[in-house]
């Protein structure tokens, strides 16, 4: 019987990834990326307060006041995450007080291209959905 090395196992392991089995990371990660605010992060990571620039770093501040709604908590927790799994980078400048710049990494910058589409698909197809949130709305009123 031949034996197989731990990297040998990994990529045998990542060949069978498949989000449609519950029991696969992948659909943890599905989770994690497909929550509102980690499409917002990397938009601005991405492409800057305007949306329309180079990827760029930004501070903790300018992401809270450029993510409208987002709580102190949330936006920490959501960084944290997104640190952990590789998607942006935290550097940390010993200023008082302490400036911290958070910035997409390189599996981030491969990321924001789709969540970027993302954003980007929700602003232009609103008005499309509003009517027919309206429309199923009203239907679903008349036959109560």
């Amino acid at each position: 019987m031949a034996t197989t090395t731990a990297a040998q196992q990994r990529a045998a392991a990542k060949v069978e990834y498949d989000a449609f089995i519950a029991a696969c990371p992948s659909r943890r990660l599905l989770d994690t990326v497909s929550d509102k605010w980690v499409v917002l992060i990397l938009s601005a990571l991405g492409s800057g307060p305007d949306c329309a620039g180079e990827p760029r770093p930004m501070r903790y501040s300018e992401l809270s006041r450029l993510l409208a709604g987002v709580s102190q908590k949330m936006l920490t927790q959501t960084l944290r995450g997104l640190e952990r799994d590789g998607l942006i980078s935290r550097a940390v400048t010993p200023t008082v007080p302490v400036t911290v710049h958070y910035e997409l990494t390189a599996l981030g910058l491969s990321l924001h291209t789709m969540m970027g589409g993302l954003k980007a698909w929700a602003e232009s197809h609103m008005d499309e959905v509003q009517a027919n949130r309206a429309a199923h709305d009203g239907s679903t009123e008349r036959k109560v």
